[in-house]
């Protein structure tokens, strides 16, 4: 009787208490590993003298490496906290590469777009080509302990010239670095990775067939791949751009339905062009600079500001997960120590970026009005981080390489100095060399205004003596704009010959950002004396604001949306705008003319 009554026991608390972790193994460790990134960026950012000295990205790859190093002792296996590049570049990249894309500054990566260009396609070609060819060198004198082909060191020294300066640009936004070092920096990272990528798998492809099978006719493939490949990436990414711009046109009905065609739309473009063998990297950057301004303009401001920051919420998730990896993959991976490979290795990097940016930079300045400085030139060359995209692709290389495993601890170890080390001293080094600032004003309302007037003046200038700068360019695509894609792709808009709504939205940024200084000085409820003066200027901006409707912002900065919230926190327990304009309201005559 005694048996049949634990029996019984035994059998009502697996009715009641089940285990059934093997169903939810996956989801469940997602989950955990996005709770753990997340509260990881909470904890560094309580202590400002932690965030201070050591970049995110540093602090993210400790906490990998604690966690490698507790799994390992409990002999957890591998699978779990191995990255897989199927997962890197589908899931993690896209979301990283899409919010650099969307935000990027277009004006003025435009307006520097050669420079970029160059910096980007013939400094990552420099690299590689120079990385590779001097440890292949040395390789041949059986300096290394694992002999490797031609090919498998241009490989890696492809995947090791792609930058990732994540550090570097969060130091230049908080200290406001002139526009001219940060839009180079942050444009030539964001094309590099493609660069590299697509270099990486011309010589991927070569590795593959064998050194000694290759002809002539493969050697031109190789060279004619690597624009096609590129170009038609931002091919792609610029059809999808029209198409989910398109599409949000219609959707006034159902505006729910807007973001997620914003981020589906050029995750599809983003997998179009890896079907097709494209570059992937370009298709999601041409899509989200493209699609920017016109779907800005037909949706909301309610959903500008949730496409916007479930952006910058990705992004930084995929990127914490990334760099939580690489420090689990430093105990996880298998590893082949070789010193000389790994201490050549880094000081070909270094040595290889800086007379690259040093030539380039000279050549450059003898075509343009505004150049680079010697420090500028030292913090472009002391900014080439390592980071996502080369650990990325070192997990993808092929199994049968031999010399895998050695390339998979030099590239780890290149990571963790530059982001460590370089990482660490960027924001010193910025605050010792004295960099040019950015002005942190800005330009008052008819400096904005007057500079638009300057562009098509200048557009003008050039169009009379018979040249083809960028302003005629910028010219004759706003006259495109202005009379089809506008029209077609955006809402309620006109066709027209010339669009003057750059001047507008100038006017617009400039009021909207005096009416949030209005009322964030802390005196909503104004005096007889301020009256004429404050009250009725921030009354008729926040109407300015309603009546601008679906005005884009052309920089990206949603700055409308920011304003309206600083202003409305600014209330002092006045929770809506409706406290502001009662404000407002109240003193102002019924004969106003502003009214």
């Amino acid at each position: 009787l005694f048996c049949f009554k634990k029996e019984s026991s035994f059998d009502l608390y697996e009715t009641i208490f089940t285990n059934n972790w093997r169903e939810v193994e996956k989801p469940y460790t997602i989950a955990v590993w996005l709770l753990l990134a997340s509260i990881a960026k909470i904890v560094f950012h309580i202590s400002k003298k932690i965030s201070d000295i050591f970049p995110d990205s540093s602090l993210l790859i400790i906490i990998g490496l604690v966690l490698g190093v507790g799994l390992k002792l409990y002999h957890v296996d591998d699978h779990l906290f191995t990255l897989e590049s199927t997962a890197f570049f589908l899931y993690l990249l896209p979301p990283i590469i899409f919010d650099a894309g969307y935000f990027m500054p277009n004006r003025a990566l435009f307006e520097n777009f050669g420079s970029i260009l160059v910096f980007a396609v013939i400094g990552t070609i420099w690299n590689t080509l120079a990385i590779g060819a001097s440890l292949y060198a040395l390789g041949e004198f059986g300096l290394f302990s694992v002999q490797f082909s031609i090919f498998e060191i241009f490989l890696f020294s492809a995947l090791i010239s792609a930058v990732d300066p994540v550090a570097v640009i969060a130091v230049f936004e908080e200290i406001h670095v002139n526009e001219l070092l940060f839009i180079t920096v942050f444009g030539e990272s964001l094309f590099n990775d493609g660069i590299s990528v697509v270099l990486y798998n011309v010589f991927k492809k070569f590795t593959l067939i064998g050194a000694d099978k290759l002809i002539v006719t493969d050697y031109v493939a190789c060279g004619a791949s690597f624009f096609v490949i590129g170009l038609g990436g931002a091919a792609i990414g610029l059809i999808y751009a029209f198409v989910v711009s398109f599409i949000t046109k219609y959707t006034e009905k159902v505006k729910v339905l807007n973001p997620i065609f914003i981020f589906v739309i050029p995750y599809i473009a983003y997998l179009s062009a890896e079907m097709f063998g494209l570059s992937s990297i370009m298709a999601i950057v041409a899509c989200g600079m493209a699609m920017k301004q016109y779907v800005k303009g037909n949706i909301s401001h309610t959903a500008i500001t949730s496409v916007k920051y479930f952006t910058k919420m990705l992004a930084q998730i995929c990127e914490t997960v990334i760099f939580m990896f690489l420090g689990l993959s430093t105990i996880s991976s298998h590893h082949h120590w070789d010193f000389a490979f790994i201490a050549l290795t880094i000081i070909f990097c270094m040595i290889y970026r800086s007379i690259g940016v040093i030539i380039q930079c000279a050549i450059l300045n003898r075509f343009r009005k505004r150049q680079f400085s010697a420090v500028d030139q030292f913090v472009m060359a002391y900014g080439g981080l390592r980071g996502a995209i080369a650990f990325g692709l070192v997990v993808s290389m092929p199994e049968q390489i031999q010399a895998k495993s050695m390339f998979t601890t030099a590239c780890i170890a290149v990571i963790y100095f530059t982001v460590f080390l370089q990482g660490m001293s960027i924001r010193p080094l910025v605050n010792f060399l004295k960099i040019e600032r950015e002005d942190l004003e800005g330009p008052t309302m008819i400096q904005s205004v007057y500079m638009k007037y300057f562009d098509y003046t200048m557009a003008g200038v050039e169009d009379i003596a018979g040249q083809k700068g960028h302003n005629s360019i910028r010219d004759t695509f706003e006259r495109l704009n202005a009379t089809i894609l506008r029209p077609l792709l955006m809402r309620d808009e006109k066709r027209r010959g010339f669009d003057a709504s750059k001047i507008v939205r100038a006017y617009m940024k400039i009021t909207l950002k005096e009416a949030m200084q209005a009322a964030n000085s802390g005196k909503l409820f104004l005096d007889h004396e301020e009256l004429p003066q404050k009250t009725s200027l921030l009354d008729r901006k926040l109407r300015e604001l309603r009546a601008s409707g679906s005005e884009v912002e052309e920089d990206g900065s949603d700055i409308e949306d920011d304003y309206m919230r600083e202003i409305i926190g600014s209330g002092h327990g006045h929770g809506s705008t409706s406290n502001i304009t009662e404000v407002s309201y109240e003193f102002i005559p019924v004969g106003d003319p502003l009214n």
